[in-house]
């Protein structure tokens, strides 16, 4: 019999996390489905006890139950504590166990594009929200040791650089120190669809030869990695995480590592893009 695996939030009409669960489920010839449910804030611990009724296996869990989701279950990663939020819960014996594998599907999808040794490697990161906090955390543990936070928010941008022992400076500063730093990653949603005219920051500091990240994939390439496509940067579109993320929670539901680069075909093509 196959068991059924979810994602929980709110919006999720848009995701494109069951197709590319349920294509890998066909691929792989297991009896599995993969489902989206639309949960209010309101309704999230009705939905964690529904899913231990009704007998879900695992579940990913998206905006914006990531942080509240982490008082009902049962044992959380302690990668995820660090991080402070859970994108994948595994059910086991009843048991709801919390992860988060955004920052390591992350990494792998930016090793995977351009082969650097991070050690080395100065680092910009744009953005002190979630999604720079998982980066942040498992870069860190990575062993980068020259990392730099800026956001619009100075504030945010002090204590999430404080809980990281990493540094921060205000968006200015990054612009006015850009050809510093080796590689820049943008975590915000600056440039997201509708809104693809816009930039987190100016590039025009930047040395030839730095590596441009957006985790952005909708536009595939945001003005960000266009801009610093003209300017000789090697980019990393945002697709190669929400993939990387994607096979990591099916390997810790099913115990098998899926085809990464058919999963990143699918999800190409919802977009309309292709796979290079």
């Amino acid at each position: 019999m196959g068991k059924l695996f979810g994602l929980l939030g709110n919006p999720v009409g848009h995701s494109l996390s069951p197709a590319m669960h349920n294509e890998m489920f066909t691929f792989l010839q297991l009896p599995h489905y993969y489902h989206a449910f639309n949960v209010e804030e309101t309704q999230l611990e009705t939905a964690v006890a529904g899913i231990k009724a009704l007998g879900i296996a695992g579940f990913n869990v998206t905006i914006p139950h990531k942080v509240a989701i982490m008082k009902y279950l049962d044992e959380i990663d302690d990668e995820a504590k660090k991080i402070g939020a859970v994108n994948t819960v595994v059910v086991e014996e009843g048991k709801l166990i919390g992860y988060n594998t955004d920052g390591r599907g992350y990494l792998a999808s930016l090793l995977d594009v351009t082969g650097l040794t991070l050690q080395q490697k100065s680092v910009l990161v744009i953005g002190a929200g979630g999604a720079a906090r998982a980066i942040v955390t498992v870069l860190v543990s990575h062993g980068v040791g020259d990392m730099t936070i800026c956001n619009r928010t100075k504030e945010k941008a002090n204590t999430l650089a404080s809980e990281t022992m990493t540094k921060s400076i205000s968006i200015k500063d990054a612009e006015q120190q850009l050809a510093t730093f080796d590689l820049i990653i943008n975590t915000t949603s600056v440039g997201m669809s509708p809104n693809i005219n816009e930039m987190p920051l100016s590039l025009e500091k930047m040395k030839k030869g730095t590596v441009v990240s957006d985790l952005i994939y909708n536009p595939l390439e945001t003005k960000l990695l266009k801009e610093a496509k003209k300017k000789n940067a090697l980019i990393v579109e945002g697709v190669g995480m929400f993939v990387g993320q994607g096979a990591l929670a099916f390997e810790k539901w099913t115990g098998i590592q899926p085809d990464r680069n058919k999963m990143k075909e699918l999800v190409l093509k919802e977009l309309g893009g292709s796979l290079c």
